[in-house]
């Protein structure tokens, strides 16, 4: 048990960027719960759900049990960020939208756009494949956490937010391509990716919509 716990802290890049992913989703899924006034229950489902979607459907896409069933650790890890949102909330006004919450959701989007393109990698995939896999890990629990919050996931309608990750994925496979180790390109994803969506999120960037296409024209 203590190996395996210095194994994903300590670890190869992708231990490292999946419990920072863990911790970091799973605090921000549970603030989004809270701020709908779910109970304890409905916080730690929805902050696991985040945590977890992405890369249970990563796995699933590799043809591997998610790592979800294979280690109680994996588990602990998002606990720990359910317990930190709720701790949040007692010390924070509004939590869900403090920088501290909107920082930890970028790192999580990063962490896990990063693990999402080494699976992807180690899977032989084509580059479409490395990006695909890189924005499904990274947005896929965002996605179940909205539907569990009875609403459209955000990532469709608004926001710079999945762009980032598939510009993350793009890195990874471009720098591994140019012959760098994949620890290199796992930080080159890891800060495109976070670099970006903290850049969208200080100059509210967002995608054009196809109303905002037909007003320019005009």
């Amino acid at each position: 048990m203590t190996q395996d716990a210095l194994t994903i802290l300590f670890g190869d890049p992708f231990a490292v960027m999946n419990t920072i992913g863990l911790v970091a989703f799973a605090l921000v899924g549970s603030s989004k719960a809270i701020r709908e006034e779910f109970d304890l229950l409905g916080i730690t489902i929805v902050g696991l759900a985040m945590a977890f979607a992405g890369g249970a459907t990563r796995d699933l896409l590799v043809t591997r049990v998610p790592l979800a069933l294979q280690s109680p650790i994996e588990i602990s890890l998002g606990l720990l960020g359910v317990g930190l949102a709720i701790g949040l909330n007692v010390v924070l006004t509004s939590p869900e939208t403090h920088p501290i919450t909107l920082v930890a959701d970028a790192i999580g989007l990063a962490a896990f756009a990063t693990t999402g393109a080494i699976v992807a990698t180690e899977a032989g995939v084509s580059v479409f494949g490395i990006v695909a896999i890189a924005t499904i890990n990274a947005v896929g629990g965002g996605a179940l956490a909205d539907i569990l919050l009875d609403r459209a996931p955000f990532i469709l309608f608004e926001d710079f937010y999945a762009s980032c990750a598939v510009l993350g994925g793009v890195a990874y496979w471009v720098v591994g391509a140019l012959g760098a180790t994949g620890g290199t390109a796992a930080v080159v994803c890891a800060v495109v990716t976070v670099g970006t969506r903290l850049v969208a999120v200080v100059y509210d960037w967002h995608l054009p919509t196809v109303q905002t296409l037909g007003q320019l024209g005009k």
